[in-house]
């Protein structure tokens, strides 16, 4: 006993100095790295991989915990993170990158029967069009995200070791070196944010190099998100869904019933902009993100297999809008239940720009309205007297722009 401690205690030492032990080190963050490099092992991950992915990493990654903790598709408002993922500045971004891409998003929609614009929602939701893949303090290195989701996060351990062995084995196949797996806190990666497995299973090159490279070659990506989307079901030349006018009898009823679109009509549900539906066969739920006060929608099976990729309805909902707007479609007929006057996306820059100013916000000018801005604006509103509901409205901007 006493020889197979001291034989475990030396390869503790020799697992440590490999992966470099700075004073900061958590001693039980490195002991989980090296007790969980035979677990790899036995899954087929060789020791040069897996030692090569853990080099330098002794402690957890603190930001992975706090991003874990604060997911918007669950936390926010529906209107806020409509506001922050379908607007001016993305439509505008998705229908330049439509016209360069032109040739390649043919191909694609050919070959898949996914709608185009679907495709370019989606990157712009995960990456911004890829923008978010240049900026270090978004991403973080994939073998230190969830290996710390691994060892410190319970309800997301067993999800975290399945992706970090699928992660590691897509570096030992050679799609991308392990210096370069980084990915978002869960371990999401490349420009359309594909966890490990979902990667290997649904992976195309459709560049035709040799390799689907998520990582580096924009056709890869959207054809492999659009490979996931057809597998998973996705109905071509289908909609996501058809917003509608609830007649006052259903009001706060019939939440979730599934009917075919022409049983639907027959209850009196019409289309909000007028037009008569297509398909009346269809089938589809009805869907309030914001009560009977907000805009109302009939899904189809297509926004169910959005939810495949992101299983959140304001996900699914924000790719549907976006898709929509981007194709030239126009946007809600209804609007949101704020309660204030909303700013456009340059207006928003603007107030980012005023707290930053007054010593209240720190964070990136980019007109998204998170939880730092909110906090910013509460911490304005404070000071000023004003109801602390940290709304990024139009009469705030003004009483900005006259202090």
């Amino acid at each position: 006993m006493n020889l197979a401690r001291l034989a475990a205690g030396l390869f503790a030492l020799i697992f440590v100095a490999a992966i470099g032990t700075p004073a900061s080190a958590d001693a039980g963050f490195v002991r989980w790295i090296q007790s969980f490099e035979s677990v790899a092992a036995k899954a087929g991950v060789s020791r040069e991989v897996y030692r090569a992915a853990f080099a330098g990493v002794t402690e957890p990654d603190p930001e992975v915990l706090q991003k874990a903790r604060y997911q918007p598709e669950f936390r926010d408002k529906v209107w806020d993170y409509i506001d922050n993922r379908v607007n001016d500045e993305q439509v505008a971004r998705g229908r330049a990158v439509r016209a360069q891409l032109s040739t390649w998003l043919d191909r694609i929609e050919q070959r898949f029967g996914v709608d185009r614009d679907i495709l370019l929602a989606i990157w712009s939701m995960e990456t911004n069009f890829g923008q978010i893949l240049e900026r270090r303090d978004v991403m973080h290195s994939l073998p230190r995200a969830l290996a710390t989701l691994a060892y410190l996060d319970k309800s997301r351990a067993k999800f975290a070791r399945e992706q970090l062995i699928a992660a590691l084995k897509i570096a030992q196949s050679g799609d991308i070196k392990v210096s370069e797996l980084i990915s978002s806190w869960a371990g999401a990666m490349g420009h359309t944010q594909f966890i490990p497995t979902s990667y290997r299973a649904y992976k195309v090159d459709m560049d035709g190099d040799g390799h689907a490279n998520i990582w580096e070659s924009i056709p890869d990506a959207l054809a492999t998100a659009a490979n996931l989307l057809r597998k998973n079901g996705w109905q071509s030349g289908r909609t996501w869904g058809y917003e509608v006018v609830v007649p006052a009898q259903y009001r706060g009823k019939l939440e979730r019933d599934n009917r075919s679109i022409s049983q639907w009509a027959s209850l009196g549900f019409r289309r909000a902009n007028g037009r008569p539906f297509p398909d009346g066969s269809e089938r589809a739920n009805l869907v309030r993100l914001a009560g009977d006060n907000g805009p109302a929608f009939l899904m189809t099976k297509n926004f169910f297999v959005i939810k495949r990729y992101n299983n959140a309805d304001k996900y699914a909902l924000a790719v549907g809008l976006l898709g929509d707007q981007i194709g030239g479609y126009q946007g809600l007929v209804v609007d949101w239940p704020r309660g204030y006057t909303p700013l456009s996306m340059q207006e928003r820059y603007e107030l980012q720009k005023h707290l930053s100013r007054f010593g209240l916000y720190d964070g990136k000018i980019d007109g998204k309205i998170g939880s730092g801005s909110k906090a910013a604006i509460m911490a304005l509103q404070q000071q000023a007297g004003m109801a602390q509901d940290g709304n990024a409205s139009k009469a705030l901007l003004e009483f900005l722009r006259k202090r």
